[in-house]
C-alpha cells in the first residue's frame, strides 16, 4: 500500500512547523514576486457518483482475484473509496466491502457520530451499515459478524497493507475458516489508474508547486539559509491556496538525494537543489528543480545536459504497454552513456514512483519491475546525478500516461541559470 515517505512528510510539515515568511520581507525583493493569485477554486472535488464507481471497479478486481471481502482501515484508501478521513490508532475504524453489495464500517461505539458524519459527507443519502464496538468489545468480532450476515464465513479476506499488524491479526483470529489475503491487487489495481478528474487534480497541484517555486526563484540571494528559502517557498504554496512545501539542499548538500541535517547556507556561484509539492484535494505534486545562483562551471552544464537528456528519454520510453523498467533503463543508459556510471554509481535511486493520493505509490519505475504500463497511470520522472562532495543535479516532472505515450504535467527545466525560463 503506498506510504508517504519520510521526505513528503518533512515537505508537509514544512508548511506548518516553519514560520510563515513574508514574500515582501526578502530583502529588495522584486514586486513580481508579490500577491500570488490563488487557484483554489480550480479545484473541483471527487463526487459520490466518482466513489460509487471505485467501489465497482473494487468488486470486479475482487471477482477476478478471487478475494471475497477486503478490510480498509485508516489512511488514503479510505479516503480514496469512502472520502472519510480517517487516521490509525489503537482503536479499529475500518470499511468492510464484499465482492458483492454495499461496504460496512466498523467504529468504536464513542466515535460513531463522527464516523457517520464523514460517511455521509462521501456518500450524500447513503445509509450504510455502521457496526459500532464499545470498549470492552472486539472490533475483529464485529468484522466477523457482519460478514457472516452478507455469507462470508471462508475464502479470501484481503487486507490493505497498510493496516496495521494488530487489526488484521485480530481479523484473522476472529475468521479462523477464511484466509487472510493481500487487498493489494485490487487496492492497487483501482487507484494505479486515474480518472482525468484525477488527472486534472495532479496537474493542478503540479502546476501550483511548480508556480512557488518560479515566485520564489529570484528571492534566492547569496547568504540565505536553506530554511528561508523552504519558509518562502510555502508561503508562496499558501498564497497559491494550497499547503505545501520543499527540502532545499545547496552544494554539496545536493549530493545527498534526500538531504542532510547540515545546515547550508547559499554562496555565490552555488547550486540549489528544491524538490518538493503540495496537495490539491488531497493529489500530491512532486517537483524537483536545481539551479546555479549566480554562474555554473562547465562541469555542472555538462551534467544538467546528461540529466535533462536522461528526463527527456524517459518520457519517450513511457508508453502504454511497455514494461516499467524499460523507462528507467532509458534514463539510466542516457546517464551511463554521460559518463557516469555504471548502474547506480551516480545516478543513485530509481527513475520514479507512481503518484496521486500518496506521493509515492503503486507502480515503481525501477529494475527488475515487468508491470506493464497503461493509459491512466501516473509517475514522477526524476533522474539525477549525484557527485560525492561536489554537488548533485536532479530534475523532476511528473507524468500521465496518455494513449499516444506519456506527457509532463509541467514544462521540464531549460538550464541551470535559467530554470523556470518555460513556465
Amino acid at each position: 500500500m503506498p506510504q508517504r515517505l519520510p521526505r513528503r512528510a518533512f515537505f508537509q510539515a514544512l508548511a506548518v512547523a516553519l514560520p510563515a515568511v513574508s514574500i515582501s520581507a526578502a530583502q529588495d525583493a522584486p514586486k513580481s514576486a508579490l500577491n500570488l493569485k490563488s487557484r483554489a477554486a480550480e479545484a473541483k472535488p471527487i463526487t459520490p457518483g466518482e466513489r460509487k464507481l471505485r467501489i465497482e471497479q473494487a468488486q470486479r478486481l475482487m471477482q477476478a482475484h478471487k478475494i471475497d471481502a477486503i478490510c480498509v482501515a485508516g489512511g488514503t484508501s479510505l479516503n480514496y473509496f469512502a472520502g472519510v478521513r480517517w487516521g490509525n490508532s489503537e482503536r479499529l475504524l475500518a470499511m468492510i466491502l464484499t465482492a458483492k453489495g454495499d461496504p460496512f464500517f466498523v467504529v468504536p461505539a464513542f466515535e460513531k457520530a463522527r464516523a457517520q458524519e464523514q460517511i455521509g459527507l462521501g456518500f450524500p443519502g447513503e445509509r450504510f451499515a455502521v457496526y459500532a464496538w464499545e470498549e470492552d468489545e472486539s472490533p475483529y468480532e464485529k468484522i466477523a459478524s457482519g460478514l457472516k450476515e452478507r455469507g462470508v464465513t471462508t475464502g479470501a479476506v484481503g487486507i490493505e497493507e497498510t493496516m496495521p499488524f494488530v487489526f488484521s491479526d485480530g481479523i484473522g483470529k476472529a475468521l479462523p475458516a477464511a484466509r487472510i489475503a493481500p487487498a493489494t491487487p485490487v487496492v492497487a489495481g483501482c487507484r494505479v489508474i486515474k480518472s482525468q478528474h484525477e488527472i486534472d487534480l495532479l496537474k493542478l497541484a503540479n502546476e501550483v508547486t511548480l508556480a512557488a517555486y518560479a515566485a520564489v526563484y529570484p528571492l534566492v540571494r547569496p547568504g540565505m539559509k536553506q530554511e528561508e528559502i523552504s519558509g518562502l517557498i510555502a508561503t508562496a504554496h499558501q498564497q497559491l491556496g494550497f499547503r505545501g512545501g520543499a527540502m532545499v539542499l545547496v552544494n554539496e548538500g545536493s549530493a545527498l538525494p534526500h538531504g542532510t541535517v547540515q545546515p547550508q547556507v547559499v554562496r555565490e556561484n552555488s547550486i540549489v537543489l528544491i524538490d518538493g509539492g503540495c496537495s490539491v484535494l488531497g493529489y500530491d505534486s512532486d517537483i524537483t528543480r536545481t539551479f546555479v545562483v549566480g554562474r555554473a562551471t562547465d562541469k555542472m552544464k555538462r551534467v544538467f545536459e546528461i540529466v535533462h537528456a536522461a528526463q527527456a528519454a524517459a518520457l519517450t520510453a513511457a508508453r502504454p504497454g511497455a514494461a516499467c523498467e524499460a523507462v528507467d533503463f532509458a534514463a539510466r543508459k542516457t546517464i551511463e552513456d554521460g559518463g557516469y556510471g555504471p548502474g547506480y554509481k551516480y545516478f543513485s535511486h530509481r527513475l520514479g514512483h507512481g503518484i496521486g493520493m500518496d506521493g509515492h505509490e503503486w507502480t515503481y519505475l525501477r529494475k527488475g519491475n515487468k508491470t506493464p504500463i497503461e493509459t491512466g497511470m501516473c509517475f514522477s520522472d526524476e533522474p539525477g546525478i549525484y557527485i560525492p562532495g561536489e554537488f548533485g543535479i536532479r530534475l523532476e516532472d511528473c507524468m500521465y500516461v496518455a494513449p499516444g505515450g506519456a506527457k509532463l504535467f509541467t514544462p521540464p527545466s531549460p538550464s541551470l541559470e535559467s530554470p523556470f525560463a518555460a513556465a
